[in-house]
């Protein structure tokens, strides 16, 4: 072989590994958390990997590899220029048809992705992450009421126009780290109710360089709480009086309303149960008009169990909106939740938890008992 031969050969290798290499921006939205974000933050150990918890985020990784979260920030087309539909095939929108690396997993049709809590026409700050820092301009979609989690997001579901935008935001923070983002202030689409999904687009005005990103939300009064994260189903809302004071001269001036304090003392309600298992009733945080609860099944006999199942009375005034980790009925003011395929098996002394969203008239109370079966 030439000399000229394995330098022609050299500077080819070269070539595609420039081309295969990520691109120089990234970043993901951080409040609404987009699926990406929060399936990383919900399966972070403290050793540095990532072990997925919530059931959705688990589905994504099984398809696309933990390789999706650690490049959580990366959902992008470097030869996005701004496209949407007819770039982006239906079906495709949540991983952005992505071609570096494999996002697929996240487009999965299913109800159980971690969710941020909102209030339909209220104010949010939106927070999005700056991994690499580039102007460009950002617009966020609604999906339409007809919309369903049980398929995949087509450009049909979304409103055909962005229900806000924004072009150079200010930031704060030094790229490469989670504390770096971009921040504005919006009103979020009103007449909304139960969930949906905000698609954001952002496009750098350097470059062809474009992000996409699905993050999943519902309105049901909520100020930004996060569930269907971590071990135990919830993260700790967002603190608005952390949050930069600036806001860009597009933006309303208007700031989002403080978070709901969460219920230091939950006042937990136990049931000693019948067939070898315990629940234990915990209210883990309460705004005005509404609570979120967390349900801790224990076994208690001396052989695993293959299935449990926990019901209760609802207090005057309350009604079950959302369930997680558990599968729900409700008959009157009786509530029923077995046990998910994943949960049903505990080993002696072993426990699980289920969480959940309600609505309350009056005060939040915590059932009078709480009854567990399993077998």
């Amino acid at each position: 072989m030439t000399v000229a031969t394995v330098v022609t050969a050299l500077s080819a290798l070269v070539a595609a590994v420039l081309i295969a290499s990520p691109a120089s921006a990234h970043g993901a939205p951080m409040v609404p958390g987009s699926r990406t974000y929060l399936c990383w933050k919900d399966g972070l150990t403290q050793s540095g990997g990532i072990v997925p918890n919530n059931p959705a985020c688990a589905a994504a990784v099984a398809q696309s590899g933990t390789n999706a979260l650690y490049n959580w920030f990366a959902v992008l087309r470097s030869d996005g220029a701004g496209r949407t539909s007819g770039f982006i095939p239906d079906g495709k929108l949540c991983s952005g048809a992505a071609v570096v690396y494999d996002f697929s997993g996240f487009d999965l049709p299913r109800a159980d992705w971690p969710v941020t809590h909102l209030t339909s026409g209220a104010a949010l700050q939106f927070k999005y992450n700056k991994w690499a820092a580039h102007p460009g301009s950002f617009r966020s979609y609604i999906t339409k009421d007809s919309w369903s989690p049980t398929r995949p997001l087509a450009w049909s579901d979304l409103e055909s126009t962005p229900f806000y935008s924004v072009t150079d935001p200010p930031s704060v923070g030094s790229p490469g780290n989670e504390d770096a983002y971009y921040y504005w202030n919006a009103t979020l689409p009103s007449g909304k109710s139960g969930r949906h999904i905000i698609y954001t687009v952002w496009q750098r005005s350097d470059s062809n360089e474009t992000f996409y990103s699905c993050s999943d939300v519902v309105f049901d009064g909520g100020h930004g709480e996060v569930t269907g994260v971590g071990p135990g189903g919830s993260s700790p809302s967002p603190s608005p009086s952390a949050s930069p004071s600036a806001s860009p001269s597009s933006s309303p001036s208007s700031s989002p309303s403080a978070s709901p304090s969460p219920s230091t003392s939950p006042s937990p309600s136990t049931s000693p149960g019948t067939g070898r298992c315990t629940a234990t009733y915990a209210i883990t945080n309460q705004w005005q008009g509404g609570f979120q609860g967390e349900v801790t099944v224990r076994n208690t006999g001396t052989s695993s169990t293959t299935r449990w199942t926990v019901g209760w009375t609802l207090p005057s005034g309350q009604t079950i909106t959302q369930v997680w980790n558990g599968i729900s009925s409700q008959t009157g003011a009786s509530v029923t939740v077995k046990n998910e395929s994943y949960n049903g098996s505990l080993a002696p002394n072993a426990s699980t938890t289920f969480g959940f969203l309600g609505n309350a008239s009056g005060a939040v109370t915590a059932p009078s008992s709480v009854t567990c079966t399993a077998a």
